[in-house]
């Protein structure tokens, strides 16, 4: 074995997925590791037959590792193991896409997982001293709030799963089955962490911006005034954009409806863009991640958009049927080298990647 277990758990803990991968010894211990949960290390050792003594579990990964378990066997169990959690979900599945489609909206309601406890230490336990002014507030405040937070979360939750089973069903894809970070599972034996997200707003303001073109939200508001359409100025861009958008698209001027036509026609551009050469949006994607979440690790991208209203794509996640259309004929006709290679820069330093995008469009 030319790569020791030390120096393979040293990369894993140095984030060098990519370099581990690149390896066959590498590739070994990143998939056993996604087996580390005692029941599966458990398992895989019963199946093969292999004596562990008296060692404790926590030395297990390293016997599985150094031993001559076959990477087939490594395979089969992986997925046979994936196969027993994802029968009992199948059963229930159609049931809970149907429960899903009962969600009329999406919003966390001001509240969000990172600042959950210090929005509402801050903003009620140290704002408020008066014992029925706070019962007031978390009636008519936070209990709406915190509604909202539960909802969107369960609606992500299951719809996350629901896309994570879609890749996993599909013959060319081995699931990773326990916790390991920054994997999901593996294309033709390439890790992947999947991460569904949007045509974000920000790469369409600087797509604008790269194209000498004025920002939408500074269009939409120009034609509100001019049209006088009242709006909160104070509003956050996020939400101010949709809703002067929906505002103008109301309106019956022929300067509301030609702004938002030629608003649309632009976005349709820069998606037809992304569809014919995706790496800018990509390197996009890794030189905007937050500091709390930055990582330059393998990820694939899906990307959901509903072209009848761009502020609702986060509907597309239950549509089971239309992503799993998109993404197995895309996995039908991947390489065995599947993905693009690039480089990306991020806090001054240059970073070397592996990813893949599926585009699901509607409308």
């Amino acid at each position: 074995m030319n790569l020791s277990y030390e120096k393979a758990t040293a990369l894993f803990k140095a984030d060098k997925i990519r370099e581990l991968a690149s390896t066959r010894d590498g590739l070994k211990f990143l998939k056993l590791r996604s087996l580390s949960r005692k029941k599966y290390m458990a398992f895989l050792i019963e199946k093969n037959g292999l004596d562990v003594g008296n060692r404790q579990s926590k030395d297990w990964l390293k016997i599985l590792y150094e031993s001559r378990v076959s990477m087939a066997v490594i395979d089969s169990t992986l997925s046979e193991l994936y196969e027993k959690d994802r029968s009992s979900r199948r059963t229930h599945e159609e049931r809970l896409i149907s429960e899903l489609y009962k969600v009329s909206a999406f919003e966390w309601g001001g509240l969000y997982q990172n600042s959950l406890e210090k929005t509402i230490v801050d903003n009620y336990v140290k704002k408020i001293a008066s014992y029925d002014t706070l019962n007031r507030a978390i009636e008519n405040e936070l209990h709406h709030s915190m509604r909202a937070y539960v909802l969107a979360s369960w609606y992500n939750h299951w719809t996350s799963i629901i896309i994570e089973d879609i890749f996993k069903d599909h013959n060319d894809v081995l699931p990773a089955v326990g916790l390991i970070k920054k994997i999901d599972f593996f294309v033709k034996d390439k890790p992947f962490d999947l991460k569904v997200t949007y045509l974000p707003e920000g790469y369409i303001k600087a797509r604008r911006k790269q194209d000498g073109l004025r920002t939408e939200l500074s269009l939409l508001r120009k034609a509100a005034k001019e049209l006088k359409i009242e709006f909160d100025r104070n509003r956050a861009e996020s939400f101010l954009i949709p809703d002067l958008w929906q505002k103008l698209d109301d309106n019956p001027t022929s300067q509301a409806k030609n702004l938002i036509a030629d608003i649309k026609g632009e976005r349709e551009e820069i998606l037809q863009e992304c569809l014919v050469n995706p790496e800018q949006l990509v390197i996009w994607l890794y030189e905007n991640q937050g500091v709390r979440r930055f990582d330059a690790s393998n990820r694939l991208f899906l990307v959901l958009l509903d072209k009848s209203n761009f502020f609702e794509s986060w509907k597309l996640k239950r549509a089971k049927q239309l992503i799993e259309e998109k993404v197995h004929t895309h996995l039908d006709s991947v390489s065995s080298d599947p993905g693009l290679s690039l480089n990306f820069n991020w806090d001054g330093k240059n970073y070397q990647t592996e990813s893949d995008i599926i585009f699901v469009v509607k409308g």
